[in-house]
C-alpha cells in the first residue's frame, strides 16, 4: 500500500519503500508539521546519500548536522534531532541488524510486542509508539494479533487522530481539526 503523508510523491515513495525512512519520519514528528517531519528522510537521503541505518549511524556527527541545517532545514531543531536520528539508527544496527522492519516482522510479533519494541527505541515514548503502531496496522500491512488494542485510541477504525489516519487531503484536514480540538480542550483545562 502506498503512503500519502507528505504531499510530495518522492518523499511518500521513500516512506512506502523504506521502513527506516518511515521510522525516522515518526521520530521527527514533533514540533513541526507532519508533512515536514515525514519529508525529512528524503532530505536526509538527498543530502547525505544515505537511507540505511548503518550508513547514517556511522556518519560523522558534524557532517550529518550540516545536512540537517541546510536550508530548508530537516527539522526546526537540527542539532538535537540530527543526534536523535543517528542514535536511533545506531539502535537499529545494534538491536535489529540494521533492519527497521524487523521491529514488526521478526518472530511474528503481536501488537503488544511491537509496542514494547517501539517504546524501547530512543525518542519513542508511549504516545509516539502507539501512533507508529497504528500507522503500521492501518497503512503498512502489519497484522500482528491485538495491534488495534495495543495502539489504544490511535488504532480505532475511522478515527482521525494522527498520521496513521492520513490517506488523502481530506483525511489530513480531519486530523488537523482533531489536533486543534485537543489543544483547545487542553488549554481550557489549564
Amino acid at each position: 500500500m502506498a503512503l500519502h503523508i507528505t504531499g510530495d510523491t518522492a518523499a511518500d515513495a521513500l516512506l512506502t519503500d523504506n521502513p527506516l525512512a518511515l521510522l525516522v519520519g515518526m521520530l521527527l514528528d514533533q514540533q513541526v508539521p507532519m508533512e515536514t517531519a515525514f519529508a525529512g528522510p528524503l532530505k536526509i537521503g538527498q543530502r547525505t546519500g544515505a537511507t540505511d541505518a548503518a550508513t547514517i549511524a556511522a556518519m560523522d556527527p558534524d557532517e550529518f548536522l550540516e545536512a540537517f541545517k541546510t536550508t530548508p532545514a530537516v527539522h526546526r531543531f537540527p542539532g538535537s534531532m540530527a543526534t536523535r536520528v543517528q542514535t536511533l539508527c545506531q539502535e537499529i544496527v545494534d538491536q535489529w541488524g540494521g533492519d527497521a522492519s524487523a521491529l514488526w516482522t521478526e518472530g511474528d510479533p503481536s501488537g503488544a510486542e511491537v509496542l514494547k519494541r517501539l517504546k524501547a527505541l530512543p525518542g519513542f515514548g508511549e504516545q509516539k509508539a502507539k501512533i507508529f503502531l497504528a500507522l503500521l496496522g492501518k497503512q503498512y500491512g502489519f497484522t500482528g494479533a491485538g495491534w488495534r488494542e495495543a495502539a489504544g485510541d490511535y488504532g480505532t477504525e475511522g478515527s482521525y487522530r494522527s498520521v496513521a489516519d492520513i490517506v488523502s487531503p481530506e483525511s489530513l484536514t480531519k486530523v488537523r481539526e482533531h489536533k486543534k480540538a485537543m489543544k483547545a480542550k487542553a488549554k481550557a483545562k489549564a
